[in-house]
This record gives C-alpha cells, sequence and structure tokens, in this order.
C-alpha cells in the first residue's frame, strides 16, 4: 500500500492502474475464448463466443477507463505522476494538452490500443463467420498492447511502463537534489517545489500534432485486420477465401496509414525547420515501408483473386507488413535510433519486451505456413508474360526489393547493435536514399501504366502494342514540354522518372475514360493509380529543383560561430525597418511580437513592376522561433502558397526579444528595464557567461536569510548564492525560492553595478538542478533577423497527389465492400 505524501492524490492512478490490469486480463481472457470458439466443431456452440465478446467489450472499456483517467490527472496538472510532469505544464492550451497525451511511449501505447479495440468491436459485429478466428489474433495482439502499460515487476523483470507510475517512484529525488529533500519533512512535501510540469517538445506544439498521431496509429492498428484474415485462413484451411473479406481491410488501412503518413510530411513542411516534406528519417522509413509492402500485398491479393496464381506472395506481403509494423515500433521504442533519429523514443526498459512481440507474430505465419505447405493452394503454372497479374506480381517484387533497401539501411544501428559492428549510416541521408529509390519508381510507374493495357491470364500482343504506342508518344510530348518548364532537363534520372509518372498518369485516365463508360469497377484503382503518380512527380520536381532565394552575395553572416549550423551564402540579415532586395522580392523586417515562449517576426514582402515602379504584390509572412535551452533555436516557417510554387521562409538566427504579455509577480516594473531572461538549468558549480562576466553557482543554501522572508510553520525556502566574476573583482547575490502554503514564490535580486537581475524559480528534482532566471540591461543597438527563403516549385502537384490517392482508395473499399456485402 502507498505511503501518501503531502499533496498527492492517489486514487486517480490506482483506478487507472486497475483499469490497466483489467484490460489486460480481459484481453488474455477473450484471446483464449476465441482460440478454442475457432477449434470448435459444433458451431451451434457459442459458449466460448460469447465469452470472448464479454471480455473483450470489457477490454475496449478498459482501454477508454485508462485514456479517461490519464487525460483527467494531465488536465489537472496532477505533477505527482511521472507521466503528467513529463509531458504537460500549466502554460500549454487545452489542444496542446491532448498532444501531451500521447507525446510519450505509454500515451502512444494506449493510443494504439484503443484504435484496435475499436477495431475488434467493429470485427465482432461485421466478421460473421470469421469472428472466431480473426478476433483470436487481434485479441492476442491486445494482450501484447496492454502489457506494454502494465509497469508491473516480475520476478526482477520490469514488464511494461505505466502512466500512472508517481513522480517519487519513478525517480530518486533525495540524490537528485540532495540539498533540499535530505529533510524528511521537505520530501514529504515535495509536490511544494514542483511548481509545473517540463511541457511539450517545442516541436510537438503545432495543431498536425493533434491529429496526426491518432491517424497514424489508427494506420498501424488496422494493418492487424488483414494479417489476422490471413491467418484464420490459413488456420482454419479457408485459404481462397480470405482475400474478398480481407481485401476492404486492407485497402483501408493503406488509406489511413498513407495519410497518416502525408500528415507527417505536411507537419514538417508547415512546422518543422527541417527545409522540406521528406528526410528520409529513420522513422520516416519504418512508417512508410509496411504501407508500400501492403500496397505491393493488395495488388498480387488481386491478382490471385482473378487468375489463382501468386497465392504465397500475396500472403507473405500481408503477414510482412503487419510485423514490418511491429519492426517499426521497436525500431522507434526501443531507444537503438536515439542517435540516429530526432523521432524516436527513448528506452523504457521495454527492449525485451518489444523484441517478444515482433518474435511472437513473426513465429504464428511462419509455424502455419510450415505446418500446412502441402495444402496450399500453390500452383506451379507459370503465368503469361502477356497478362496483367505478371506485371502486377513483377511490380509488386520491386516495391518489395525496394523496402528492403531503405529497412536495410534503417536497420543499421540493429546491426550494430547486434553484431558489434560499427556501421555508419548515411551521411546525407536525402541524397542516398533519392539516388537508390529513384530507379524502383520509374520501374513501379512504367509497370503501372503499361499493365493497364493488358488483361488478366492472356493479352493479345497485337491489341497490347496498338493502345500502348499512342500512349506512350502523348506522355513523351508531355514530358518533353514539363521538362523544359520545370528545368529538371539536367538530369537523366528526373527525366525518366518524370516520364514514367506523365505515363503512369495518361494510362490510368485512358482507363478512368472507359470507367465512365460502363466499367464502373475499375474508378478506385485508375484514381488511386493517378494520385500516386502525382504524388511522386510533386515530390520529385520540388526535391530536384528547389532552391534558396535569399541568395546572400557577401557569404558573411554577422553571428558568431553561424556557419557551424548554417550555410551563410543562403540567407540574408535584416535591421529592422531597413528593407533589402531578394531577386524579384524586396524584403523587410517591421515588427515582432512575443507571446512566450514564441516570437512571432513579421516579414514584409513586396514586388516592384520594373518598367514602371508601380506595385504589383504585397503580403506579409510570419515565421516564429522559440529559445529552448536543450534543443537552441526551434524555428517554424510560414509559408506563401502560389499555384505553381511556395515561397517556404523560416528564422535562422535571432536575439533574444523582450516578452511583452508578462506574468504578474513581485519586481514587475523594474523587470521591463531588462532584456528577456535567459532561462536555464543550473547545478551545483556550473558556470555562466554574460556581458559582464562568469557567473558561478555555489552550494544551495537551505536557511537563507532575508528582511522581507517571514517564514510560518510548513514554509520552505532555499537560497541560491551566486557569485559574478569581474576583472579580478567577486559580485555576490542570493536570490530566493520560496513555498508558502499551495503558493510559490521567489525573491528576486540585483546587481545593479552589472546591469544583472536574478531569479530562482524552480527546483527539477529529476535532473538535480534548479531553474535559474538572469536578465541582462540591453545595449542599444538596431533589431535583426536573419531569415532563409526556399522557392518549392509545382509542390501542389504532391498535396493534390495525396488527396486523389486517398480518393481513389475510399472508392476501391466501397466497391470491395459492395462486392462481398461485409466488411
Amino acid at each position: 500500500m502507498d505511503i501518501q505524501f503531502i499533496g498527492e492524490n492517489l486514487l486517480p492512478g490506482k483506478i487507472g492502474q486497475f483499469f490497466i490490469v483489467l484490460a489486460f486480463g480481459a484481453s488474455l481472457l477473450s484471446t483464449i475464448s476465441y482460440f478454442f470458439a475457432a477449434k470448435n466443431k459444433d458451431l451451434s456452440d457459442q459458449s466460448w463466443t460469447r465469452l470472448g465478446r464479454i471480455a473483450f467489450f470489457i477490454n475496449w472499456l478498459s482501454i477508454i477507463g485508462i485514456g479517461s483517467t490519464l487525460f483527467f490527472l494531465i488536465l489537472n496538472h496532477y505533477n505527482e505522476y511521472y507521466y503528467v510532469y513529463s509531458h504537460s505544464s500549466k502554460e500549454l492550451p487545452v489542444y496542446y494538452i491532448v498532444s501531451a497525451f500521447w507525446e510519450g511511449q505509454e500515451g502512444s501505447f494506449w493510443l494504439w490500443a484503443f484504435w484496435q479495440s475499436l477495431l475488434g468491436m467493429v470485427l465482432m459485429w461485421k466478421a460473421k463467420t470469421w469472428e472466431n478466428g480473426v478476433m483470436t489474433v487481434v485479441a492476442f495482439s491486445q494482450v501484447f498492447l496492454t502489457s506494454m502499460l502494465l509497469g508491473v515487476e516480475i520476478f526482477g523483470e520490469r514488464i511494461g511502463s505505466s502512466p500512472f507510475i508517481l513522480m517519487r517512484d519513478a525517480l530518486d529525488l533525495k540524490s537528485m537534489a540532495p540539498v533540499v529533500f535530505a529533510d524528511p519533512e521537505n520530501f514529504r512535501n515535495y509536490l511544494k517545489f514542483i511548481t509545473d510540469g517540463r511541457g511539450l517538445n517545442p516541436l510537438l506544439q503545432n495543431y498536425w500534432m493533434v491529429i496526426h498521431p491518432p491517424t497514424l496509429f489508427l494506420g498501424f492498428a488496422s494493418m492487424v485486420v488483414p494479417f489476422a484474415y490471413a491467418v484464420t485462413g490459413v488456420w482454419l484451411k479457408k485459404y481462397k477465401e480470405w482475400i474478398k473479406p480481407a481485401m476492404p481491410w486492407a485497402l483501408f488501412a493503406v488509406m489511413i496509414l498513407g495519410t497518416g503518413i502525408i500528415m507527417g510530411s505536411f507537419w514538417a513542411y508547415e512546422a518543422l525547420n527541417f527545409g522540406g516534406f521528406w528526410a528520409w528519417d529513420p522513422v520516416e522509413n519504418a512508417s512508410i515501408i509496411p504501407w508500400l509492402t501492403l500496397i505491393a500485398g493488395i495488388h498480387v491479393m488481386i491478382a490471385f483473386k482473378n487468375t489463382g496464381h501468386a497465392y504465397f506472395t500475396a500472403i507473405v506481403l500481408v503477414f510482412l507488413s503487419f510485423i514490418l509494423v511491429l519492426y517499426a515500433s521497436f525500431l522507434t521504442r526501443s531507444g537503438i535510433l536515439g542517435s540516429t533519429s530526432v523521432h524516436s523514443f527513448t528506452d523504457l526498459g521495454m527492449f525485451g519486451h518489444l523484441i517478444l512481440y515482433n518474435v511472437v507474430f513473426l513465429l504464428i505465419p511462419v509455424f502455419l505456413l510450415i505446418f500446412r505447405w502441402k495444402e496450399l493452394p500453390i500452383t506451379n503454372k507459370d503465368e503469361e508474360t502477356y497478362s496483367r497479374e505478371f506485371w502486377m506480381f513483377i511490380g509488386s517484387l520491386v516495391v518489395t526489393i525496394a523496402c528492403i533497401q531503405v529497412i536495410f539501411v534503417t536497420s543499421v544501428p540493429v546491426f550494430n547493435a547486434a553484431f558489434g559492428t560499427n556501421f555508419a549510416p548515411p551521411i546525407d541521408a536525402v541524397k542516398y536514399y533519392n539516388q537508390w529509390q529513384a530507379p524502383f519508381a520509374i520501374l513501379v510507374t512504367i509497370i503501372s501504366g503499361f499493365s493497364q493495357f493488358m488483361k488478366y491470364k492472356r493479352t493479345d500482343p497485337r491489341k497490347f502494342y496498338s493502345g500502348l504506342i499512342a500512349t506512350v508518344v502523348f506522355s513523351m510530348a508531355i514530358t518533353a514540354g514539363f521538362v523544359y518548364i520545370t528545368n529538371v532537363y539536367q538530369n537523366l534520372m528526373f527525366i525518366l522518372l518524370t516520364f514514367s509518372c506523365v505515363f503512369a498518369i495518361m494510362s490510368n485516365v485512358k482507363v478512368l475514360g472507359l470507367a465512365f463508360g460502363g466499367k464502373k469497377k475499375l474508378v478506385g484503382a485508375a484514381v488511386a493509380h493517378i494520385g500516386f503518380a502525382l504524388l511522386l512527380l510533386g515530390a520529385l520536381v520540388a526535391a530536384a529543383t528547389n532552391k534558396p532565394i535569399s541568395l546572400n552575395a557577401s557569404n558573411f553572416i554577422p553571428v558568431k560561430d553561424f556557419e557551424k549550423a548554417e550555410k551563410p551564402g543562403e540567407n540574408i540579415v535584416l535591421y529592422k525597418n531597413e528593407p533589402k532586395k531578394m531577386g524579384r522580392y524586396t524584403v523587410t523586417y517591421t515588427s515582432d511580437t512575443t507571446v512566450a515562449p514564441n516570437t512571432f517576426y513579421k516579414l514584409n514582402f513586396k514586388v516592384f513592376n520594373e518598367k514602371d515602379g508601380s506595385l504589383k504584390e504585397d503580403f506579409d509572412l510570419n515565421p516564429h522561433i522559440q529559445s529552448n535551452e536543450k534543443m537552441g533555436l526551434i524555428a517554424s516557417p510560414d509559408t506563401k502558397h502560389y499555384l505553381t510554387y511556395d515561397i517556404y521562409t523560416h528564422i535562422t538566427s535571432a536575439p533574444l526579444k523582450e516578452e511583452q504579455d508578462h506574468e504578474a509577480h513581485e519586481g514587475h516594473s523594474e523587470e521591463e528595464n531588462y532584456k528577456a531572461p535567459r532561462i536555464v538549468n543550473v547545478s551545483v558549480g556550473d558556470t555562466l557567461h554574460t556581458s559582464s562576466g562568469v557567473l558561478t553557482v555555489k552550494a544551495i543554501n537551505p536557511k537563507p536569510e532575508a528582511k522581507n522572508l517571514v517564514l510560518a510553520k510548513g514554509d520552505l525556502a532555499v537560497g541560491l548564492p551566486l557569485e559574478v566574476e569581474v576583472s579580478g573583482k567577486v559580485y555576490k547575490t542570493e536570490p530566493i525560492f520560496l513555498v508558502k502554503g499551495n503558493n510559490v514564490f521567489d525573491f528576486a535580486r540585483n546587481i545593479d553595478e552589472l546591469g544583472l537581475r536574478v531569479r530562482f524559480t524552480k527546483v527539477l528534482p529529476d535532473q538535480g538542478k534548479v531553474e535559474l532566471q538572469v536578465y541582462e540591461k540591453p545595449q542599444q543597438a538596431k533589431d535583426w533577423v536573419v531569415f532563409k527563403s526556399i522557392e518549392f516549385p509545382y509542390i501542389n502537384l504532391y498535396w493534390v497527389g495525396t488527396i486523389i490517392m486517398v480518393i481513389g482508395f475510399l472508392l476501391s473499399i466501397f466497391r470491395r465492400q459492395k462486392e462481398i456485402g461485409t466488411v
């Protein structure tokens, strides 16, 4: 039984932990029940099925209970819970608090488990004769996901990580802040020192973070459904029948996961300063690979459904897609990508747990395929070369090989950890992957195009070539014009990829014409293929022809060490209200506004007529930044959208700006005379360089004295002695941090001779540090900012292609669902 310390609210955590255990137990019971129901030959005996349904329904309710409890804790800032403290803060608006819910591993595992439980509820209603087998697999996957949240120790081994663990259990507060918590009374009252949580990662404070993860995890969760149908088909000897009910679910998974991936791409483009929409980051790779393999799997499933060929390839690709989702989870959550990806989580001690999840779900299909091998409907007859199914198979094979290349390079850290090797990942990932993947993309889009002129089983070669030649010639003419307009003719690979995409579009437009002529079942596939080709074409042109337009002929930026982080020749310095010419634009830094923690800059762009000087265009962009102690300058861009290109602009360097929306605190009026503070986390012995001299942090004083400091019973105060050395002279001061009742105060201290003001504002027990705010009086100088602008030509093709592709998937889902009369 937990001892309740002062200020703690233990009941919600106990309720949440109860729901976790109940969810795990219910999913385990559901798995066992459905397993025996599937093995039961007596179809009239529904007792095991009913028990499985009840148990899974309890699992679903428990998952909702976990989420509701955790959201309640986050919304009310119960910082005694380590997850709340780590991911939320009182400064965050409600919609970012929602993002904080799934920022951590535990929250994202809950999100995955929630979607999987919801899909299970739909399957109980819709799967009909497939329910027992399919739900056995789904419930078994739910066992693993809910176990990730258990956070219990069994025989010395920790199983999962609970979002309801207390801070004092997660951290050794006494060893991290021994001066403060050596006193037992202080330790029992530790929450008085925890004034706020650490908040949300600055990069995630964007509305895309509210909608991108739920979409992505719904995609991950839905991948288990076609996997479950395929497992059930082999297990219960329904070798061919599983294709029909699995097809709409496979299309749904591809549609949702693809949408989630593109949302992440748009988030990177709109909110991050990566300078683009795709960086071939290992975590991006890990999410796109199962998406591509399932696309390949769908095409082979269609080929098998129409011809009876390529069964083994179809079922292996479906199996592989879900296993790759689990492998992606291992890569991102085990901590193994910590040094190679900006997206990955740190290891929470679940390395072995994640491996077990992967291994078990790999062994299930492998065992079934070996056990049923002699009974599988595998044909030895070769497909006709002039047949659609043959080239669908070849196209799927090309996609699979492309995926193998990506996953192999992405897995370099795994190989290094497993075999003690020291292979280095590619230095320029974008260039490296583009060189490898461009030929694969050409092959896939070419095959996507000419396979539309073929029929299943056998095509007349003369009809094939007569239909193909006109489209090829027309595509070549369009490609020539497009290459000339977009200026990609300097690279043969770009020209070939442009042609292949145009050819795929024109071929599928022809199919679409046939669809409108009566063959409506072709609409979905044709639209999806057109969207995919447009997406590739937009990505190609934007990646190949984007260029910085903020060119700096002097190749010099007067900011210390600027060249270590950025290219000076691609950045421009603007002084306030001093216009500067940038190509056809005249750019002026007109104003800035600070609303903590962000500073928003207004950059005015004007375009003048070269002949008469008249104003042709006038608009403002508002990129913003925030200074983060751990991550440095966090820049979020702003973009001017034109029909044929975007002007993407972000700040690359700027001085700290004075906060205009001060919170009320003692000494507010005095701090208006200072610049915005440097907020730093320091420990004893740390030094800081100020404009006046070197500041040194001395040992914390547990019993400070001050003229206005009056302590009542239960009040706590600690002082932070500081010394500033200037030309051999030492200046001493001691700001004080005070906890009085349920309120927190601090006593600021000034060193007027140096123009310094210091405040001791927080104790950070998890870091063994304290928060110090250092104010300095400003020197007279011009306001300035450094920015970079990039032109992205034809980027709208990428976004439009995405929308068209999703519409194509939707049409295909409706068609397949109508075909079988059930999901």
